[in-house]
């Protein structure tokens, strides 16, 4: 199997951003996505430095994937993500329909984003031939679903084209909305929100009225609470999924991303940690564990 770096989801200062990449470089990532996939407003980064980023890592023998918003809610934005879909040199992962449709008539091979609710094979059929080569499942799909899935379009001759990708570590990206629960959690409005998930590296905890974590807040976008997990299912994967996503954390990325792999080549199974979960792989309570 490869393994991906998926494109970050939280905001963090121009320097911490520049440091996690010049790691991922020298890391054992097959694919890195860059790009911001959550909110506009966040401009450490604008176009030309995720383009120019993306050159940089292109040297290092990597797949480069440009990834693009999820929620569009500007013109300003529509005309960013053209210029990502036009860019003449790397592979884009859609996470809005828009973004596929212009894929489409530019001609430019993508990947369907985990944004994109494709869930049958119906739509992946519609997909391949709009020039997708590469499904990042839903979060919500489990092991027996995915299968079927697969099998459907084996017996069609459609499994070759394309890759299978699953977020494997990393807190679930759940929905998103045009406000920001971030802002609001500080009592700020959206218009005015000084861009306060900078301060949450790791996205802001909602925990339940029985003090357990529920959601992680990250400006527009909910999270699960539980850091999904499936080190423990590396092997319940062979066969299925050709690429194992690694979300980027504000600690620790490079070292869970070596420890897949290890479990890959020695499988181990280990007592998932506290606030960790698996459960939409298996098929029960996303929020739960096997």
């Amino acid at each position: 199997m490869k393994y991906s770096l998926g494109a970050n989801q939280f905001y963090w200062p121009k320097a911490k951003v520049a440091e996690f990449y010049q790691q991922a470089a020298y890391s054992n990532a097959d694919i890195i996505y860059l790009g911001e996939t959550v909110c506009s407003k966040r401009r450490e980064l604008r176009q030309k430095d995720w383009l120019e980023l993306a050159k940089e890592l292109a040297n290092s023998n990597k797949q480069i994937v440009l990834s693009t918003m999820a929620l569009l809610e500007a013109p300003s934005e529509v005309a960013i993500l053209k210029k990502y879909c036009d860019n003449g040199e790397f592979i884009i992962e859609a996470n809005d329909v828009g973004a596929i449709e212009f894929c489409r008539q530019n001609k430019v091979e993508f990947v369907c984003g985990q944004a994109i609710n494709a869930y049958n094979g119906p739509a992946l059929k519609r997909l391949i031939n709009m020039g997708m080569k590469r499904w990042v499942t839903p979060v919500e799909l489990g092991r027996d679903w995915i299968k079927q899935t697969l099998d459907d379009l084996a017996n069609q001759g459609l499994r070759e084209k394309f890759e299978v990708e699953t977020q494997s570590y990393g807190h679930l990206p759940l929905a998103y909305s045009a406000r920001c629960f971030t802002a609001r959690s500080e009592n700020k409005s959206k218009d005015d929100c000084q861009l306060c998930c900078i301060n949450y590296p790791s996205g802001r905890i909602a925990d339940s009225q029985e003090d357990k974590q529920l959601f992680v807040l990250n400006g527009i976008q909910t999270m699960s609470g539980d850091c999904y997990d499936l080190s423990n299912d590396i092997t319940s994967m062979q066969g299925l999924i050709d690429i194992i996503r690694i979300s980027p954390q504000a600690e620790n990325t490079f070292t869970i991303l070596d420890n897949f792999i290890a479990k890959e080549q020695q499988p181990t199974f280990e007592k998932l940690p506290c606030n960790h979960s698996n459960g939409y792989w298996h098929q029960i309570a996303g929020m739960n564990s096997v």
